[in-house]
């Protein structure tokens, strides 16, 4: 059996494979596995989520239907007790964001590949999977030149198309579509977005964080934070909204997001602390003293504020009330797909049977972001392309063994 690609999504398909007794090799354009799984855990490895199964599934939208048999075949459980066995043993963080009590991503990968060296799974790196030839043969081009390989069953594991440089680059899309598989369009997915900032909003708030704050567009809220970037904003709130936003610039060529730098307080709250203002006062320094605000969140009330009818300093204190809890924020295009952290679109769903095999290549298993869906982060990622890892794995052993009970 081959795999084709050495991420989680592979991995784990190689594993639940050669567990039930495949011959299994892992082809991988890259000279060494898990680089992106690797990146992930750069700040902290985001395993899993810790809570209900219901809500859980409920993350992953449109796509929920489609992921749910394979999540519910391999749980956020089975993926805690799977770190177990490792040695890698797991822990709740305060957001219920689940980690291997190690943080990194290293020691659990090195466990992992040890397991699979004692299930007998080799690995092929530098080989890059470039589709099949006339015989259905997998072919590849090696470090020695092209070759062919006669596979029993295939898993495909490529990934999506961010970060390109670590192994993900979306080149199989063409592939998938000319040999007659549905593939809609790779996107970026819990993305940044490009914001025409002042040159002085720039230069002198790059990279300063907008902490405790509250985004809301077109009916979606949620509490988070947000990063100023040098030519736009990101961050763990912005990527939460990322899908409506991406759709509205897709289908309007524009997105207003607002944000709420006091979410905490109404509105009757913050005018009766503003009305405390000096005669002489400056704007900035009441909103500094009166509101706490941070020097990046009165600098963006400033920006926001440009071209108004009323400039900032003239505003009566309701309505700079309220603009301090709905500060628009003009988006003009998401950031480039290569530095997203994931990508949406990929092979439908339609296009693969409940085993998640390939109804245009019988005997061909597609899983992890190679699939149609998205999540956000907060170890719904991982979980997905664990769980569809380990539906294609079972799924192609079932292929080779229809009478087994597997």
């Amino acid at each position: 059996m081959a795999v084709i690609g050495a991420g989680p999504a592979g991995l784990m398909a190689a594993e639940v494979a050669a567990t039930g007794g495949a011959r299994v090799t892992i082809y991988d354009r890259m000279p060494s596995v898990g680089r992106k799984f690797l990146l992930a855990g750069r700040g902290g490895l985001n395993i899993t989520h810790s809570e209900p199964l219901v809500p859980f599934l409920a993350r992953y939208a449109e796509a929920e239907p489609h992921l749910r048999p394979s999540i519910e075949g391999w749980t956020p459980d089975a993926v805690r007790a799977w770190c177990e066995a490792l040695g890698q043993p797991t822990f709740v963080g305060s957001s219920g964001r689940v980690f291997p009590s190690a943080f990194k991503t290293s020691p659990l990968l090195r466990a992992w590949l040890r397991r699979l060296e004692s299930l007998g799974v080799s690995f092929a790196m530098r080989h890059r999977w470039t589709g099949w030839d006339a015989d259905g043969r997998l072919t590849l081009d090696a470090p020695d030149g092209p070759v062919t390989v006669e596979a029993s069953a295939t898993i495909l594991a490529l990934g999506g198309a961010s970060w390109p440089q670590l192994g993900s680059d979306g080149g199989w899309v063409e592939t998938l579509r000319g040999d007659g598989s549905d593939v809609s369009a790779l996107r970026p997915a819990n993305c940044g977005f490009a914001v025409a900032w002042s040159d002085l909003f720039r230069d002198k708030f790059e990279g300063q964080p907008l902490k405790g704050i509250g985004l809301r567009f077109a009916g979606h809220s949620i509490r988070g934070e947000a990063m100023v970037t040098r030519a736009g904003i990101e961050g763990g709130g912005i990527y939460a909204l990322s899908a409506p936003l991406r759709e509205a610039l897709a289908r309007d060529g524009k997105a207003t997001l607002h944000i709420a730098l006091l979410p905490d307080q109404s509105q009757e709250a913050i005018v009766a602390r503003l009305q405390t203002r000096q005669p002489k006062q400056s704007v900035s320094n009441a909103l500094r003293k009166a509101l706490h605000l941070a020097p990046v969140a009165i600098a963006l009330l400033h920006e926001a504020a440009q071209g108004a009818p009323t400039p900032l300093a003239a505003m009566e204190p309701a309505d700079l009330a309220a603009l301090v809890n709905a500060v628009p924020v003009r988006l003009t295009k998401t950031m480039p797909i290569a530095k997203a952290i994931s990508t949406a679109g990929g092979v439908l769903f339609a296009g693969v049977d409940d085993q998640l095999m390939l109804r245009q290549r019988p005997g061909t298993f597609v899983a992890g972001e190679m699939l149609d869906w998205e999540a956000p982060t907060g170890g719904y990622l991982l979980q997905a392309c664990f769980a569809t890892g380990a539906a294609a794995g079972r799924g192609a052993l079932r292929w080779l063994q229809p009478n087994s009970s597997i």
